[in-house]
């Protein structure tokens, strides 16, 4: 491991599935071999012996090759594979030259025998199973070509060579997705213990002075009666900047929804979120956030020195979220009217977001009633 110019935590280097190409290089020897001791074997009785041997020849270079490439990350790429596997099956594809009528009735093996198996298996390593499963299908296909007859061995050995290329490419996409968590595992661990050492740092500097300032303040009272609140909202600012828990998103594009309302709090706005992880999609992060943050727009501007509580639920099958303010409350019919006007600030700011989201939401209001919002979003 180790840590990028620019990045906060350790890095995972390295391709996670190159120990399945390591496999696949060890395939490509192994049946290359098999291939050549087949052909050393029935040689005599081939109908065109030099061109058995000139096969063998193409393939041996080949198999030098893609073990070279395949040994190296930058030598992974699709036109490799592609190349691969369009060569394997342009060499099967010579065995009806190379190969007499009655060998073919004997059932002898194809010139390329099993290492036509190699193109699977590489697909399968590096586009997941269902590259692994179509190359194996496309050589299955090129072997009853090259035989010109449908047998259950022929079926059988599709069905391997598909299920090969399947059980790779899982293997290397679970082996992507796994990389990827512990990357982001890391990043975390990284960001959270950068996150507890500024606190200290904080704790012991800028807080202590901005305790002590708002303290001084509120004992000598008039104007720095004034700074001593500054100081206490700057302090609770970044109070609530520290305890926020650091950004987290997985493999799948989501994202904990605590930390960007954690940032919301203020003297006057109190978050309450669960201890554990809230995880949604990314876009319904940014989106539930943003509804937030007008809601409390709203407080500030219709309600000014009001108090307001957030509060995040996570049920499981659903989150719910309430943002509540002990103002004035909202005069019945004062919505309607403002949408008619022209203000769209709650209809496109508020209810569009959450309509969007597919979600419900609902309003409880009256005069002297203060303001409640509560939003609910289905998983």
């Amino acid at each position: 491991m180790h840590t990028e110019p620019g990045r906060t935590g350790p890095s995972v280097t390295g391709d996670p599935v190159a120990h399945l190409w390591r496999g696949t290089v060890a395939l490509r020897i192994v049946t290359f071999l098999f291939a050549l001791g087949n052909a050393a074997v029935h040689h005599s009785t081939y109908e065109r012996p030099w061109l058995a041997w000139t096969v063998i020849g193409v393939m041996a270079a080949w198999t030098v090759f893609t073990s070279v490439a395949y040994s190296r990350e930058n030598g992974r790429r699709p036109w490799v594979v592609s190349a691969d596997l369009g060569l394997a099956c342009a060499l099967m594809s010579l065995s009806p030259l190379i190969m007499t009528d009655f060998q073919f009735l004997s059932n002898v093996p194809l010139i390329t025998t099993i290492w036509a198996s190699g193109p699977p298996v590489a697909a399968g390593a590096l586009g997941g199973s269902v590259a692994g499963a179509l190359s194996g299908l496309v050589v299955g296909l090129f072997t009853y070509l090259s035989r010109g007859v449908l047998s259950v061995d022929l079926v059988r050995d599709v069905v391997l060579l598909s299920g090969a290329g399947l059980v790779v490419g899982m293997a290397s996409t679970t082996a992507r997705k796994s990389a990827v968590r512990l990357e982001q595992a890391l990043r975390t661990e990284a960001a959270t213990a950068e996150r507890e050492r500024l606190a200290r740092s904080i704790h012991d500097g800028v807080l202590q002075v901005l305790a002590r300032v708002r303290k001084r303040g509120l004992e000598l009272g008039g104007e720095a009666a004034e700074l001593a609140e500054l100081a206490g909202e700057q302090e609770i600012a970044l109070r609530s900047l520290v305890a926020a828990a650091p950004t987290e998103s997985t493999v799948d594009g989501d994202a904990d929804l605590r930390p960007g309302l954690q940032l919301l709090a203020t003297p006057r706005v109190q978050v309450s979120t669960p201890a554990t992880q809230v995880m949604l999609p990314a876009s319904t992060v940014a989106e539930l956030t943003a509804v937030v943050r007008e809601a409390l727009s709203n407080v500030d501007k219709h309600a000014p020195g009001a108090k307001a509580w957030v509060l995040l639920e996570d049920l499981g099958a659903e989150v719910v979220l309430s943002v509540r303010d002990d103002g004035p409350g909202i005069p019945e019919g004062r919505l309607a009217s403002a949408e008619a006007e022209g203000r769209m600030g709650v209809a496109k700011s508020i209810r569009g977001r959450v309509e969007a989201l597919r979600g419900t939401l609902e309003l409880q209001t009256g005069p002297g009633e203060g303001t409640e919002w509560e939003v609910r979003v289905y998983r």
